[in-house]
């Protein structure tokens, strides 16, 4: 995927709305729901999935049902250009649900779950303050969340 994707434009949208609720919807149950032939839908699928903005279909977990019970998000002060070093020690652990190196006052963020508090403290102190990529950590529990799914602007 060498080029840049093509525009999206209102049905684009729509398509991708539908997919976030339910990604297990059918072709049929997309184009029924946008109003538009099953061809179409499929065309659409194909080419958000081809240019890279349909990245793949994934299940929406409750976490708390699942046994990953407590939620934190994590800042991390590191060492100067040990980013890469660095992702690639944090993909190694299953409890980072998501990574993204920031500006401001600390360099990285970390969303973590884990099965509980004792855990929790397992893994920033014993595993992520060892990494000698790591400064500083702060940690700031999660106690309630709402997941949104933002769509891109269409026209």
């Amino acid at each position: 995927m060498d080029r840049a994707p093509r525009p999206l434009d209102r049905i684009d949208g729509v398509i991708l709305r539908l997919l976030q609720d339910d990604g297990r919807m059918s072709v049929r149950g997309v184009a029924e729901r946008a109003h538009i032939s099953r061809a179409n839908a499929y065309a659409r699928i194909s080419r958000m999935t081809e240019d890279g903005i349909i990245r793949g279909f994934t299940a929406l977990i409750d976490h708390e049902r699942a046994g990953m019970g407590t939620s934190a998000y994590l800042t991390l002060r590191i060492v100067q250009h040990s980013w890469r070093t660095l992702r690639r020690r944090l993909s190694a652990l299953n409890c980072v649900e998501h990574m993204a190196l920031v500006s401001g006052d600390f360099d990285v963020l970390l969303l973590v779950r884990t099965v509980d508090n004792r855990e929790l403290r397992e893994l920033v102190l014993g595993r992520i303050q060892s990494m000698p990529e790591v400064l500083d950590t702060h940690t700031l529990l999660v106690f309630d969340e709402t997941d949104r799914r933002p769509v891109p602007p269409v026209l």
